[in-house]
């Protein structure tokens, strides 16, 4: 079996509906950038309030791919 080596991106996704959504948009806007993606770790979830009211969803994700030199 070849060694594979991976790279770790540290990357925000926001969303005004869902956690699961800002997460969404994390991998669908790296996957336009980035090859061969295989996992994506969230660590970080947080919420933006403006006059009392959650306005927007963040998550921090850890996403990994195949790095190739």
């Amino acid at each position: 079996m070849p060694y594979s080596t991976y790279k770790i991106l540290d990357l925000i996704g926001t969303s005004p509906k869902s956690w699961e959504d800002a997460v969404n948009n994390v991998v669908e806007t790296a996957a336009k950038h980035l090859r061969d993606m295989r996992v994506a770790e969230v660590s970080d979830l947080d919420v933006k309030i403006e006059e009392g009211k959650v306005t927007a969803y963040r998550a921090k994700v850890r996403l990994s791919f195949k790095y190739e030199g």
